[in-house]
């Protein structure tokens, strides 16, 4: 964070000192129970209904708490405490925000998608991180309470900021955008996901399409000139710049000959009239989607797409997302169970088969999520793209999976299905087919410690 005196946090606010020194500088902000306090030198959001626990906010002194709760519970704050009460907490804290963010003249880049998200900000934070300074949000940790301390972690050295969004319900990219004020969005791809939390397939579009009305005004919106979903989206709204990645004719950054190499994909990039010869680390047609987007927000920000592509092409796959390991009895294993909805189930069978060719393949899909009321549909159409392909073995394993069973059998599969309700038994069913010519896909979702320990058990250590 970049310090600021509380005397200056005081004036800003135009809030009341009810106790305390203003000649200090606060170094951190959190919002009281949203976030844990770590620091000292810390700025407080406290609401109006927040029990105040004084003695335990004064042990990480000095502590400025601003609140608008009243001045009688206000004055119970203790010696290494300063307190400024504020009319309305909530006008307070985005009037902070947007003073805060007003600091940073820096490229801020956000980024949404139903799949890609997590991997095109690594990609975005590994190009740029050769010589600029960049924040970013850690992981897939993108939950609307982070994006305050995200932001704050921005400070003067900053250069580029990237960010990508979470969503469970209407509204949580609209609140991050306010925050994070971007000057770049993307939306990688649009799928299903989060049907619980959006109703149904529009209205989740529309959730994403909020990005749209977030980004800062001349900025620019990066789409998939490809994605079917996204072209629902309205841009009369737009102002900006928008540029589009795909392998479509009229895409800005353009993928052909796309072709599977050694651990990632080769393909030829076409932008601005040239053609690079471009490789990424990792497997899938999606991955190539994922570096482009990746290589028109960097070259957006100034950087020759040469540059961006010899760079990219030391860029570290995460864990868990397609990852190949060496598996029991000499098998593949790909651990896929950072994520799981229909959309990323598709790519990986997408890349299985090329990869799986003359191989025995051997499937481990679990529940899908967050589908609300449309739970049975789309795992019953992953059972029918199962049954579209010559699979040795599919097990599902849960409840809401066993209808990706039930339809691929009734579809005609060829391959021996086996149904769980959870991995105890998993393992003894795989012991005779795991040998040097099998190749195990497993796939779940991320809240599946017990799938995630399984991928791990059948790796060789």
């Amino acid at each position: 964070m970049q310090p600021i005196l509380v005397k200056e946090i005081q004036k800003l606010l135009q809030g009341k000192l009810i106790c305390g020194l203003e000649t200090w500088k606060v170094r951190d902000v959190i919002y009281y129970n949203r976030h844990e306090l770590k620091k000292r030198h810390t700025l407080i959001f406290v609401n109006r209904s927040d029990t105040i626990n004084w003695q335990e906010i004064n042990k990480k002194g000095p502590v400025l708490v601003l609140s608008d709760q009243p001045t009688e519970e206000l004055k119970k704050a203790l010696s290494n405490t300063t307190v400024i009460q504020v009319e309305n907490l909530v006008q307070a804290y985005w009037k902070f925000i947007e003073y805060y963010r007003g600091l940073f003249k820096i490229p801020v880049t956000t980024i949404t998608g139903t799949c890609g998200k997590t991997t095109t900000k690594d990609m975005i934070k590994h190009i740029l991180s050769k010589d600029r300074k960049v924040q970013a949000s850690e992981s897939s940790k993108n939950e609307p309470r982070r994006s305050l301390p995200y932001l704050i972690g921005i400070d003067h050295q900053t250069e580029a900021a990237v960010f990508e969004h979470g969503l469970g319900n209407i509204g949580n990219i609209k609140h991050q955008c306010l925050i994070y004020q971007p000057t770049i969005g993307i939306i990688t791809n649009i799928g299903v996901h989060h049907l619980d939390g959006c109703k149904n397939l529009n209205g989740y579009i529309k959730a994403k399409a909020e990005i749209v009305d977030g980004i800062k005004k001349d900025g620019t919106l990066i789409l998939n000139a490809d994605d079917e979903h996204t072209k629902k989206i309205s841009l009369h709204s737009f102002q900006g710049k928008v540029i589009y990645f795909g392998v479509n004719m009229k895409a800005h950054f353009r993928a052909s000959n796309i072709q599977f190499s050694n651990n990632g994909m080769d393909f030829l990039l076409h932008s601005n009239r040239k053609t690079y010869h471009a490789f990424v680390p990792g497997y899938g047609e999606h991955q190539v989607y994922n570096a482009l987007a990746a290589i028109a927000a960097v070259t957006e920000m100034g950087l020759d797409p040469t540059e961006a592509i010899r760079r990219l092409a030391t860029f570290q796959t995460m864990s868990r997302h397609l990852e190949f390991s060496k598996g029991l009895g000499g098998s593949t294993i790909i651990d896929d169970t950072w994520t799981n909805n229909p959309t990323s189930v598709e790519a990986a069978l997408k890349v299985l088969d090329f990869i799986g060719k003359d191989k025995n393949i051997i499937l481990i899909l679990g529940d899908i999520n967050r589908l609300g009321q449309y739970e049975k549909k789309y795992h019953r159409e992953i059972g029918k793209m199962v049954a579209k392909r010559k699979i040795h073995t599919l097990i599902t394993i849960g409840k809401k999976a066993k209808d990706i069973a039930d339809q691929a059998k009734q579809d005609g599969t060829t391959a021996q299905v086996h149904i769980f309700d959870d991995v105890h038994g998993v393992g003894k069913q795989l012991e005779p087919i795991l040998d040097e010519n099998a190749i195990l896909l497993i796939k779940g979702p991320m809240s599946s410690h017990s799938m995630i320990e399984f991928a791990n058990h059948l790796k060789l250590k």
